[in-house]
């Protein structure tokens, strides 16, 4: 293994260590987010209010050290405002003055949504552009982003006056993380005790830039070249196909020959092999074991499945159900 890739696993270590450090509990959420920092993948975390995703995504954004960009949903916001602001200046004359995506320029390393589900769909449509393209057309030119990275999360608790994403928008993202409430006590009592968690501004400002930007996407290519074997291959597609068809499962409450109203998608599956090999060269590895597609699968593929009419209230419950039935089904290769 070169000197440069181990330099970036030690500065992976260091970033994950102090992610923890100031976002207590949320040690598989901190990874699978590194995970998706090194495939150059869009985030989206799902979770109750107060659990620390605004928190966790600011952080993420100071490990990388980039140009940083942030917009809070609302039902009013329409496509233009992400791109320009207009307003009348001290002299009285109207202006008009880059909106969050662009006053960076094309330097621009993070693109933060904030309750994505309060903006129109007309606005996740110009962000569908934005992700899939990292471009967009405005002021009469082409404008592209090759640094970008887009992190959103999704407010669960409110219903009135939010949109759900489409599904060709949640497909972008490479995985959606569900963000819970610290399970360990004493983490819950730092957190409501130590006066240190309550600004989290001032706690997020010592974080150094820790995975330089602009160098993620030779890493992420490199981390592409690790090792799949044929078994582990056909380990990753008969998964796959038992998720897109699950006539052969068992999931206590429903009928499988009728739960599936679409499956995963190709993408979906090359986003899987991303994540897992991503997952294996950050323990350290050079081919990907069965373990590492097994620790991705869920936050990747579980907004990609998409229930029938008559299931689809109850798919917190199904989805995850519907998961550990493909593990259980599908026969783990041997090393």
């Amino acid at each position: 293994m070169d000197n440069t890739l181990t330099d970036w696993r030690a500065r992976l270590r260091d970033a994950e260590a102090a992610l923890n450090d100031v976002v207590l509990g949320q040690q598989r959420t901190i990874r699978l987010l590194l995970i998706s920092v090194l495939c150059r993948g869009h985030v989206l975390l799902a979770g109750d209010v107060g659990t620390g995703k605004t928190t966790l995504l600011r952080a993420v954004a100071r490990v990388l050290g980039g140009p940083y960009a942030r917009i809070e949903g609302t039902v009013d916001l329409l496509p233009t405002d992400l791109i320009y602001s207009a307003h009348i200046a001290e002299d009285g004359r109207p202006r008009i003055d880059p909106g969050p995506v662009l006053e960076q320029g094309e330097d621009l390393a993070v693109f933060f949504f904030n309750e994505i589900n309060r903006a129109r769909p007309q606005v996740h449509a110009l962000l569908l552009r934005l992700m899939a393209e990292r471009s967009l057309t405005a002021f009469r030119r082409d404008w592209h982003f090759p640094y970008l990275q887009v992190f959103a999360d999704r407010n669960q608790i409110e219903r009135d006056e939010t949109f759900e994403l489409p599904a060709a928008a949640r497909d972008r993202f490479l995985m959606e993380i569900a963000v819970d409430a610290p399970a360990d006590m004493d983490d819950r009592v730092a957190l409501a005790f130590d006066p240190r968690f309550h600004d989290t501004t001032a706690l997020i400002a010592g974080i150094a830039p820790l995975l330089p930007y602009r160098a993620l996407g030779d890493l992420a290519a490199q981390i592409q070249s690790t090792h799949t074997s044929p078994t582990l291959q056909r380990y990753v597609f008969d998964l796959c196909q038992a998720l897109r068809d699950p006539r052969a499962l068992t999931v206590e409450g429903a009928d499988t020959s009728r739960l599936i109203r679409g499956g995963v998608s190709p993408r979906g599956m090359q986003y899987l092999v991303r994540a897992a090999r991503a997952c294996a060269w950050a323990e350290g590895r050079d081919a990907v074991l069965p373990q590492d597609v097994r620790a991705v699968l869920a936050p990747v593929m579980a907004h990609r499945i998409f229930l029938s009419p008559a299931y689809e209230p109850r798919r917190d419950v199904l989805i995850p159900a519907l998961i550990e039935a493909a593990f259980a089904k599908i026969p783990v290769p041997a090393a």
